[in-house]
């Protein structure tokens, strides 16, 4: 005959662990997705001077603006975080650091306009192409991100998984958000 106490025991049990694992699942997604933002900012890192090289060509352009351009892109790329090392404060660094690169960015792209012999060579045409395509996938991992976010801040914050959650230290986490007025 069944013991109640013990099936309890082993229903508690079996909730915790299936509660826990589920907590790491969606915690491994976050980070999957994190990486994938890092991916896409890597990739705007990385391609940034091939942008520089072309337009230093054109030798009458502003250096000012390659100069903040490039500035911006050494305090992207010195602040990488890592999955198990996201927390509010590093990632409002990140995306501060991102968001100087982006900024940068654009002001060239709008520099770029007043030089009709650059914006019509081809190489340009070709690495502008190429940026464009850099900041949708940074919109689109951001916006995987937040998914994921939101995806496990649903379950740490739901009952009962709240309960395991504040016993093994899950907490909610910070996803992207828009500037304010924008």
């Amino acid at each position: 005959m069944l013991n109640l106490k013990n099936l309890c025991k082993g229903s508690s049990l079996l909730f915790f662990i299936i509660t826990y694992n589920g907590l790491v699942k969606k915690e491994e997604q976050v980070k999957l997705q994190w990486n994938e933002v890092q991916n896409a900012y890597q990739r705007r890192i990385d391609f940034i001077p091939n942008v520089v090289n072309v337009v230093k060509g054109q030798a009458d352009f502003e250096q000012t603006t390659l100069q903040q351009l490039t500035e911006a892109r050494a305090k992207a790329a010195a602040v990488n975080i890592a999955g198990d090392e996201l927390t509010a404060d590093k990632f409002n660094q990140q995306s501060a650091a991102q968001d100087g690169l982006a900024a940068a960015t654009n002001r060239l792209l709008i520099t770029v306009e007043k030089y009709p012999e650059l914006k019509g060579a081809a190489a340009f045409k070709g690495l502008q192409t190429q940026l464009e395509g850099t900041e949708r996938r940074i919109k689109v991992a951001r916006k995987d991100f937040n998914v994921s976010i939101a995806d496990y801040n649903s379950y740490v914050r739901s009952f009962p998984t709240k309960i395991v959650a504040g016993i093994l230290g899950f907490k909610a986490r910070e996803g992207f958000q828009s500037d304010a007025g924008a």
